[in-house]
């Protein structure tokens, strides 16, 4: 049996890796899908039909304005996954190499990183956001920032944490006595060794990020009206709780799900990809 196929077989037979993996794909299938298709288009009112409930003609029933729920979930993937991808590659973008930085270099550079990324830690994404609409005006590029430098000192100091300690094997000591540089040393030896935590912490960032998307979007400071939004929803819904309870069920059960899928993949990531934890199964 080939390593790829005993990778993939060992993966399956973690609960969690298959759960979480089933339930991400759903939500990432339905985001692609509602591209080229939604049982109906998201943004077209129909007053005459507003406040219907589930049925057959509208599987998750109709809002205020006579818009199909499900379409309007399926496209509210399609932009919380969206704002969440670009968030988590802005904070590992800068985050990686700042983090492989410090730990290379040390000294003044180690704690001038380090430092920064404690100021950076100080506002969190919803502040963030406050501070950048105050000077850009809302949307979802000021969303995919503000969560983006919220993510940047977790990567670095994930990055700086791990990669401390691989600057002390002995690999890295004779690729030093061979005369490479910590550059060199930090491409070829530093961030593969990496790669595998940074994964997991990149869907734990990532289920972290469709939440504080929602929370923007439910307080006005993310996805703009008419582009939906699961946090705009669930802000659409309070007029209506008593009256029609499932337009906040169906939008805060796509969100409880999604984040808890990409969780228990983070988690069967981890389990799957940390060697100590193999052998002590």
């Amino acid at each position: 049996m080939s390593a790829a196929a005993r990778a993939a077989r060992r993966g399956l037979r973690s609960g969690n890796f298959a759960v979480g993996g089933a339930l991400t794909l759903v939500f990432v299938a339905m985001a692609a899908l509602s591209f080229v298709w939604t049982p109906y288009e998201p943004t077209a009112i129909a007053i005459l039909k507003k406040l219907q409930g589930p049925s057959a003609a509208h599987l998750l029933g109709t809002d205020a304005f006579g818009r199909d729920v499900f379409s309007m979930i399926m496209a509210g993937a399609r932009n919380s996954i969206g704002v969440a991808l670009v968030a988590v590659a802005v904070g590992a973008g800068f985050g990686v190499p700042l983090g492989a930085l410090a730990a290379a270099r040390g000294g003044a550079i180690d704690n001038l990183v380090m430092r920064s990324t404690d100021l950076a830690f100080a506002f969190p994404a919803l502040l963030s956001a406050v501070i950048i609409t105050a000077i850009a005006g809302p949307g979802a590029i000021n969303a995919m920032i503000a969560i983006g430098i919220f993510n940047i000192p977790v990567f670095a100091r994930l990055t700086r944490g791990s990669a401390m300690s691989l600057w002390r094997r002995d690999y890295v000591l004779a690729a030093r006595c061979a005369g490479r540089g910590d550059l060199a040393i930090t491409i070829d030896h530093i961030l593969p060794n990496l790669m595998a935590v940074l994964i997991v912490q990149a869907t734990i960032q990532f289920a972290l990020a469709i939440v504080a998307e929602a929370g923007l979007s439910y307080v006005g400071l993310g996805v703009q009206p008419p582009a939906p939004s699961w946090g705009k929803m669930l802000n659409d819904a309070q007029t209506y709780i008593y009256q029609a309870p499932y337009l906040a069920i169906f939008p805060g059960l796509a969100i409880t799900l999604c984040v808890l899928g990409l969780n228990l993949l983070g988690d069967g990531l981890r389990d799957w990809l940390d060697p100590r934890i193999r052998r002590e199964r």
